[in-house]
């Protein structure tokens, strides 16, 4: 897949726990050169850049970044934790990442997003989301989020 540089280079992320709250960390890469091994960040790029993107955006609550200059990021989905999986709640929880999605300028257009409730969990919800880059070909990113409200 070639590049999209439009889509930038960001660090590559990892899920390091996740129960209760996600914590992600930097992914390491590990290379070899004469001299022993190197530790480095890893990188990531192009539309696995904006996936990865578009999942920190929606698991970040909105103003948590706020002291760095960023009030607006995130999204609203932590103010539904706790809250119990009804029909309106599912609603909610598609006009928030909806809201969340807006903001982001390498986005052109949610092209599918559906909302349901895990079967047989009262606890989870699965999110399944087909987004459009802004300038990318006919090829949609798609993925799916499980979250616990």
């Amino acid at each position: 897949m070639a590049i999209d540089t439009h889509l930038r280079t960001d660090l590559r992320l990892q899920l390091r726990q996740a129960a209760l709250r996600p914590v992600y960390g930097s992914q390491e890469l590990v290379r070899r050169i004469p001299q022993g091994r190197v530790t480095d960040f890893d990188t990531i790029q192009g539309q696995d850049n904006l996936a990865q993107a578009v999942v920190v955006r929606l698991l970040t609550p909105r103003g948590e970044l706020a002291a760095l200059g960023h009030p607006g990021y995130g999204s609203r989905l932590h103010e539904l934790v706790g809250q119990r999986n009804v029909a309106t709640n599912l609603d909610l929880i598609r006009l928030y990442i909806l809201e969340s999605l807006a903001q982001e300028p390498r986005l052109e257009k949610v092209e599918t997003l559906a909302v349901t409730s895990a079967p047989g969990s009262r606890d989870r919800i699965n999110v399944s989301l087909v987004v459009k880059p802004v300038a990318a070909p006919a090829t949609p990113i798609s993925f799916v989020l499980e979250v616990a409200p």
